[in-house]
């Protein structure tokens, strides 16, 4: 029987806390059905008895306390609430257990924002780690040693694995019920809860912002150029003459500030464009293209497909309200 370890972090949220003990007991239903033992043993465990989720709204009874679990097979670190580096501090007194447990073989896996727990614990160092993509820019900030992958649904890494965000958590949870007992009683999970069960990447989800939280003054003006000039064709020499930096300068100072190169960060923001297009307006694929300053059709599909995961007719198909209701 796998012993797995569901944290009861402060400030949980207590949805993914509680949907993942569900999903988990829920496995051990079906087995009783086809007269067979159960396959977890799932507990709540916290720094103390009783702990605050979701802001104070609710709390969470724990079953057990950190020093009472000598081994566990599997730590599931739920997503966490308000201010993340507060609330990383709030629950440091879990990275000592949760680092030796992993010593002594445990497999460890975050939910959406509790990446940053995970992060804290430097066992994601020069691993994928996947977290909701509104705290990508944060989270390479304080953890640049990771390799973020703010598209991905699931990474699964020697034993370490996290989600992307919101209820994407579903998706690892079925993810490791298929590891632990098998594919037929994922797909039997997957249906019973009414979960997409193949689902690769979280780009069509994706709101592009723009990265602006960084102090350099210059590249915050040019990024803003470029959203109020995205249709214009703007090549990185006018961009760095514009505002008096050296090409190579401005290339070096915008990646580090924004994590993406200036062409990567003009397609973002004419891609973002063109999504909005396509989810309020009747215009033709070709039409929107040209809105945004693209003339050629298979660059600007495979622009497309490759930021948002979707082709632009499949993304309207998903997203335009007025095609859903008709």
């Amino acid at each position: 029987m796998k012993h797995i370890s569901i944290l009861v972090p402060k400030g949980a949220i207590l949805g993914s806390l509680e949907g993942t003990r569900q999903l988990f007991t829920e496995v051990n239903q079906f087995c009783k059905m086809r007269g067979e033992k159960p396959l977890f043993s799932v507990q709540l465990v916290g720094l103390s008895r009783e702990t605050p989720v979701s802001g104070g709204l609710f709390t969470v009874h724990a079953d057990s306390l950190i020093g009472d679990i000598k081994k566990t097979d599997l730590i599931i670190i739920p997503a966490l609430d308000g201010e993340l580096e507060n609330a990383i501090e709030k629950n440091r007194d879990f990275i000592p257990w949760i680092l030796k447990q992993r010593s002594n073989g445990a497999e460890v896996a975050s939910l959406c924002l509790g990446a940053f727990l995970l992060a804290s614990t430097g066992l994601v160092n020069g691993r994928k780690c996947a977290t909701h993509w509104l705290a990508a820019n944060q989270f390479r900030q304080l953890f640049p040693e990771v390799d973020l992958v703010p598209e991905k649904i699931i990474t699964d890494e020697q034993g370490i694995y996290s989600s992307g965000g919101a209820f994407s958590y579903l998706n690892l949870i079925l993810h490791l019920i298929g590891k632990y007992a098998g594919r037929e009683i994922a797909v039997l999970a997957a249906k019973v809860f009414a979960i997409e069960i193949q689902r690769d990447n979280q780009l069509s989800f994706t709101i592009f912002q723009g990265q602006k939280e960084h102090e350099d003054e210059p590249i915050r003006k040019a990024q803003e150029f470029i959203e109020q000039n995205f249709q214009e064709r703007i090549s990185v020499d006018e961009l760095a003459s514009k505002f008096a930096l050296g090409r190579r300068n401005m290339e070096r100072r915008f990646k580090k500030a924004t994590a993406n190169s200036v062409n990567e960060y003009m397609q973002r923001v004419k891609i973002e464009a063109a999504k909005k297009s396509l989810e309020t307006s009747r215009k033709t694929v070709n039409e929107i293209m040209y809105d945004v300053g693209y003339s050629d059709t298979k660059a600007f599909r495979t622009i497309f497909k490759r930021i948002t995961g979707l082709s632009p007719v499949d993304y309207r198909n998903k997203y335009n309200k007025e095609l859903v209701d008709a």
